[in-house]
């Protein structure tokens, strides 16, 4: 990953559509450059311009889209469970359909967040077996708490949550985590910290007092990063609420491996569109 990357003609013939019903920058361009990267023709279909605006049902534009040749559809949907079901309308029994990318269903899932994330950490602590990690902040709303959760489990590591009661979702017993309601407590004893944007446009109520209040309790400031250990790094998915769940100056620390994330956040969709277009058969070859 630390050579230049020149254009490849993996995916030269191959018709990539990024299908966004949400906004996003990250997800969305770094998905966009990692097919053009690989040659593969990139459209972006953008939901406010489509016949999505004119009420067309998601299966029909789905279909729409199958029909006019995607072999690749990256989904980003509010509702959970979006892609899955996209999945299910556009599969074929002669050709399999185009290949769905979860690119964020709702509060669900977001599966690249998680492993690019798991490659960063990979990147800048070596194995994350054994490694303790906290994901802080709003636990309820984030579909990147649930595939980091879920994954970086897979991969060995320790994760707690850390979060007021009230962003913490139902039925997070049955995670394969351990939930603390204390930052502070807990930052001397990990190697790494995942913060979460507070998603005030999923929230109706109230769920903690005031932003200020949050930022206090929950907020890594600089006084809180001097509590990590030396090799501790710090995460973040974006876009990021500087002076809320952290401050500039620790944004914008060697410890904060957020740039790095960006990057990896190209090559790992690189690696998932090559796996899902190319197949299974030719990486094996």
């Amino acid at each position: 990953l630390g050579r230049e990357v020149r254009k490849l003609p993996t995916l030269r013939g191959r018709t990539v559509m990024t299908v966004f019903f949400e906004n996003s920058t990250r997800t969305r361009v770094s998905f966009e450059v990692a097919g053009k990267w690989m040659s593969a023709d990139v459209i972006n279909v953008s939901a406010s311009s489509s016949s999505v605006s004119k009420g067309e049902s998601l299966r029909d534009t789905a279909m729409t889209l199958r029909a006019a040749g995607a072999d690749a559809l990256i989904v980003r949907h509010p509702a959970s469970g979006a892609a899955h079901q996209i999945a299910s309308w556009t599969a074929h029994q002669d050709d399999g359909g185009p290949a769905v990318i979860n690119a964020g269903d709702g509060t669900h899932e977001h599966p690249t967040q998680a492993l690019l994330d798991a490659l960063t950490l990979r990147q800048r602590l070596g194995d994350i077996e054994g490694k303790r990690i906290a994901i802080v902040g709003d636990i309820l709303h984030s579909r990147v708490a649930r595939s980091n959760a879920l994954l970086l489990s897979m991969l060995g590591a320790e994760v707690v949550l850390v979060a007021p009661p009230t962003l913490l979702p139902v039925g997070v017993s049955s995670w394969p985590v351990s939930v603390a309601h204390s930052l502070d407590a807990e930052l001397p004893g990990l190697d790494a910290v995942l913060m979460l944007r507070v998603q005030a446009e999923r929230m109706n109520g109230g769920f903690f007092p005031s932003q200020r209040e949050y930022s206090i309790n929950y907020g890594l400031s600089e006084k809180r990063l001097a509590l990590l250990p030396d090799h501790a790094v710090v995460l973040h998915p974006g876009p990021m609420l500087r002076g809320m769940e952290i401050a500039s100056a620790v944004a914008d620390s060697t410890r904060t491996a957020v740039l790095q994330q960006v990057t990896n956040g190209v090559h790992m969709r690189m690696a998932v569109l090559f796996r899902l277009l190319v197949g299974a058969e030719e990486v094996a070859g």
